[in-house]
């Protein structure tokens, strides 16, 4: 039976996740601009109109606004979209134009820049960081404990007792490494590299496909080789040691994070696994309705990805402004206004379609499509 959170808790979930963390990347800009003695006007939660708001006594604006699809920081002298000086800030006196964003060196405004970003993936570092911590890590080591007759893993070659030293040739750790390669790569050929009897031995496997469906009714392919691993050891990561395991599982959503964009790319994996506000929407739902941890691992995922998203090198984006800003540090001299108001128009255009994109397959994962092909059929 699948099972449905209702809207309301798709609503008050999505905002959990999206609010704090909006806030969170946000902060990160704002913390740096000040350090950087920048005057702040306006810090925003949400988009459009605002509903509620005070000013401090730095004569900062933060108000909450009626769009909760993001927000942002508007510093004084980034006055326009490509941070170039206008007739306005051209006019200030000197002592207030020395406050303003662009009046700063190259360094500083891309440590603001990144700022926003940079916060999101630490806010996900701490969060694991708690997890390994708590719960504690799994260190299982990458032996083949068993092989499933007709798998891919038999019609390799792979015998219990092997070890995998690689896949891919990516180093294997731990057997987490290798359900986590394997994950994203359903049908796909891949080498591997054992170690047998202390001789290692390298072959290739064409990875299996396994289609499973959640309790929400969510449908995944999940790559397999049909290999059993030995029993689980869990360990608390010590204090000091947990932020290193936050980093690494950090790195790890990072990784597999490329490795699918790549394969978008490449045509190996179908665009249509692109989601947007919608379905954080309707993930956010269900990964409440399991509980706390669940629900706090999903803030962490979240907040990994839009701080990777962000410094994508895409006009309109954080990492768009940090790309214009290495190639200024560069040239000793800012990349020419019509080259940038270019460059900012098609980021625009191709978020925009992005956005078209994500939000077809988001109505689609909550069976909009479905349901008018049976209206019209």
């Amino acid at each position: 039976m699948i099972e449905s959170p209702g809207f309301l808790i798709y609503f008050v979930a999505f905002l959990c996740v999206i609010g704090p963390l909006v806030f969170v990347h946000e902060m990160g800009h704002y913390a740096a601009a000040r350090w950087f003695g920048v005057k702040i006007e306006a810090f925003s939660i949400g988009m459009g109109r605002e509903i509620a708001g005070w000013t401090d006594r730095h004569g900062t604006r933060w108000k909450l606004a009626w769009l909760p699809l993001g927000g942002y920081v508007r510093f004084a002298g980034d006055m326009n979209a490509v941070s170039r000086p206008s007739a306005e800030w051209l006019a200030l006196p000197a002592s207030e134009r020395g406050r303003t964003f662009q009046a700063k060196p190259v360094w500083q405004r891309a440590i603001i820049v990144a700022a926003g970003p940079a916060v999101n993936l630490l806010l996900a570092v701490l969060i694991l960081a708690g997890f390994a911590h708590i719960y504690g890590v799994r260190y299982t080591a990458p032996i083949v404990a068993g092989v499933s007759a007709g798998s891919p893993a038999a019609a390799a070659g792979l015998l219990p007792g092997d070890r995998i030293v690689s896949l891919g040739g990516r180093t294997v750790a731990r057997f987490d490494d290798v359900a986590n390669y394997l994950l994203i790569r359903p049908g796909e050929k891949v080498s591997v590299v054992v170690d047998r009897g202390g001789a290692q031995t390298a072959m290739s496997v064409t990875v299996g496909e396994v289609r499973q469906q959640d309790r929400f009714g969510n449908e995944y392919r999940i790559g397999r080789l049909g290999i059993a691993s030995p029993r689980p050891e869990y360990r608390p990561a010590p204090l000091l040691q947990a932020p290193g395991e936050g980093v690494r599982l950090v790195g790890q959503v990072l990784r597999n994070t490329l490795d699918a964009l790549g394969q978008i790319i490449t045509g190996r994996r179908s665009i249509k696994e692109l989601g947007g506000p919608l379905k954080i929407a309707k993930t956010s739902g269900e990964q409440f309705s399991l509980g706390w941890p669940e629900f706090i691992t999903l803030i962490a995922m979240v907040s990994i990805n839009l701080g990777f998203i962000n410094l994508l090198p895409v006009p309109m984006l954080d990492g768009g402004h940090l790309f214009f800003y290495a190639i200024e540090a560069v040239r000793r001299r800012p990349v020419g206004p019509q080259v940038q108001e270019w460059a900012y128009r098609g980021g625009l255009a191709a978020l925009l379609t992005l956005m078209l994109v994500v939000t077809i397959n988001d109505l689609g994962s909550f069976g909009l499509w479905q349901r008018l092909g049976g209206l019209f059929g």
